[in-house]
């Protein structure tokens, strides 16, 4: 889980900075550093007039560029005369190219990762029709604004949708005024879903508490010595009963083996369309050991490469559109900063305790894409906050004097080093707590 994020964020973080390096040196600055990760500094080697290293710190790097008032707070070297190969030295134009370089770089590689996925993988789509065969199961939260298990959702925000990722898609839950039409019962009725619902979803303990398409199965793997397979029960089989209670779902599966712990079940079968009586010893945990396989249809879209590059372009920028809607709830207060942030340990979570390629690489194209956004935020010590005085200059034509830049930094540093420090605390008390 944290060897995925670190390795994760190295790439994305060396990328970042080689971005910063690359303008700088194309424009004749000194690079005096390049390193991944935080002092102190496990290991670095001198080539030309740049240091490149590796930090102990791994959530990090940086790029010192001579003559530049960064992170690193080099006064010293500001009071004397700027030299030719300085940061300070070069016009306002070149300095802001610098500062966009990195976030450049994450946009290009977000958006290449998006689209290689989109080309190898296509998209998966279960349509309305497929999912309203059954309706949908509706766990805690679809019931608290209304949802029954069984309802068929015709329409998301007065419009018919074709594939099930539209109905809980994001921009549903960070939209303003959303709504589900259903069909219960022949009856067509509106759910409202509330503005601050998203903070309700973001709660790992209400994870998958929504809604979910009810879930033909059949047997799709038997986990080796459980008591399915010491029962006899086989990959294939359909489980239609247990001790003569009718199951459609998995779900009603799911619902009715953990009453039976320790205890035998009388679980029906059909195989191959003949029914038979299997009797089967729920485990302590409540059991059996099988895996469920999907009946219903997927249909699988697969792209071309012009089609996965507009496809993979429009998901990797999704990312960001999606992040200025969540930050827009929160300043309206319709989300709670507490519930909306994550820190590493939230974010090393999202990987999963097991490796998974496919997840990795989704996973780092959109945290390139977050990176690229934060880092374009308006905030002194942030790219976005030198991008924005080196515009100021450019328009203006009045460079800022040292000192205001110094301070500007110093205010950005204490505002970054909060911000980190109450996403960490924030982690923490949501793992404890």
């Amino acid at each position: 889980m944290a060897g995925q994020l670190i390795l994760g964020l190295s790439i994305l973080v060396g990328l970042h900075e080689w971005g910063h390096m690359f303008a700088a040196k194309m424009f004749g600055m000194r690079v005096e550093k390049y390193f991944i990760g935080f002092p102190p500094k496990i290991w670095s080697i001198q080539k030309g007039e740049t240091e490149y290293g590796i930090g102990a710190i791994p959530l990090g790097g940086f790029v010192k560029i001579s003559g530049m008032i960064d992170e690193s707070m080099d006064t010293d070297a500001m009071n004397k005369d700027p030299q030719p190969w300085e940061f300070r030295s070069k016009p306002a134009w070149q300095r802001l190219i610098v500062m966009l370089g990195g976030i450049i770089v994450n946009v290009i590689v977000g958006v290449i990762i998006f689209i290689v996925i989109a080309y190898n993988e296509g998209e998966k789509i279960l349509s309305k029709e497929e999912v309203n065969k059954y309706g949908i199961i509706a766990g805690d939260l679809a019931q608290q604004i209304g949802l029954r298990t069984g309802d068929k959702i015709i329409k998301v925000n007065g419009k018919s949708f074709s594939d099930f990722n539209e109905v809980i898609s994001s921009d549903v839950f960070l939209g303003s005024n959303s709504s589900y039409t259903v069909d219960r019962a022949g009856e067509e009725i509106d759910i409202d879903i509330p503005n601050n619902f998203i903070e309700k979803l973001s709660d790992p303990e209400e994870k998958g508490n929504f809604i979910r398409p009810a879930m033909p199965f059949k047997i799709g793997e038997l986990s080796p010595g459980a008591p399915a397979q010491k029962a006899g029960l086989k990959v294939g089989d359909k489980i239609v009963s247990i001790n003569s209670a009718p199951i459609r779902f998995y779900t009603e599966l799911q619902a009715q083996l953990p009453p039976l712990k320790g205890q035998v079940a009388k679980i029906g079968i059909d195989r191959a369309g003949q029914q038979q009586i299997i009797d089967v010893k729920v485990s302590d945990e409540g059991t059996i050991g099988i895996g469920a396989e999907n009946l219903l249809v997927f249909t699988t879209i697969n792209y071309t490469l012009g089609q996965a590059m507009q496809e993979g372009t429009k998901n990797a920028f999704a990312v960001v559109f999606n992040n200025i809607k969540g930050f827009g709830k929160i300043f309206r207060g319709e989300v709670s900063a507490s519930k909306a942030l994550s820190g590493p340990i939230g974010i090393a979570r999202m990987f999963g305790g097991v490796w998974d390629w496919a997840r990795f690489w989704h996973l780092t194209g959109l945290l390139s894409m977050v990176l690229a956004f934060m880092n374009a935020l308006p905030i002194p010590a942030l790219d976005g906050g030198h991008a924005v005085i080196l515009s100021y200059e450019i328009i203006s034509g009045r460079k800022p004097s040292d000192t205001f830049l110094e301070n500007a930094q110093k205010v950005g540093m204490v505002l970054l080093l909060g911000l980190m420090a109450f996403a960490i605390f924030n982690d923490v008390w949501k793992a404890v707590f």
